[in-house]
């Protein structure tokens, strides 16, 4: 039988979960690329934080918390399909099939365009544009400082231009996201990133 202060956690975490699944999952996806896994990886993040409920409830940014073990969780996946990779790459290395030169003006999905990008500036573009996260909460969130989040979006964002060949990279990321992750108003959302 359960306690008062179980319950209340149980119905806290429950509130928490139904509020930001939806958002932990679209990040899973716009980090890994891969539909299948984002719920996987939400769900696995959300157990993560249910068996450290106590400490994630206190915390002064939970859901920058979650943000930051879904973050982790797509990078250890990430590593682990490279490493997969690069075993079968090993395995069939006998046959030389290398493109020379992508079609870098064929480019023009911006999910494609992400997936290019190392993981660190992937993970500041998608919190910072798709999910109109401040600096400060895109550094909370991956556990980086703010100067690095800056350095880090303001690179991603060239590379990004230099994929899509397009100066609009902020808007078609957020439109790929399909619209502000966080549930924010859109106009505010601009204004709200900046600082």
């Amino acid at each position: 039988m359960g306690t008062v202060v179980d319950d209340r956690a149980s119905v806290e975490f429950h509130a928490f979960f139904e509020r930001h699944h939806a958002e932990l999952s679209r990040l899973a996806f716009l980090l890994t690329g891969e539909r299948d896994a984002a719920d996987d990886l939400a769900a696995d993040a959300l157990l993560a934080l249910w068996h450290r409920w106590d400490r994630v409830r206190a915390a002064e940014h939970p859901v920058a918390y979650a943000r930051g073990v879904v973050a982790n969780l797509a990078r250890s996946r990430i590593r682990s399909a490279v490493r997969e990779r690069r075993r079968i790459a090993l395995f069939w290395s006998h046959r030389e099939e290398r493109v020379e030169d992508p079609d870098v003006a064929g480019v023009v999905d911006v999910q494609e365009a992400l997936r290019r990008l190392p993981f660190r500036k992937r993970a500041c573009v998608v919190l910072r544009h798709a999910f109109d996260l401040s600096e400060k909460d895109t550094a909370l969130a991956l556990g980086i400082s703010v100067g690095t989040v800056k350095s880090q979006t303001s690179k991603a964002m060239a590379e990004l231009q230099r994929l899509l060949g397009t100066r609009q990279v902020p808007q078609r990321v957020h439109a790929a996201a399909g619209g502000a992750a966080s549930g924010r108003d859109a106009a505010a959302a601009p204004a709200e990133r900046d600082r």
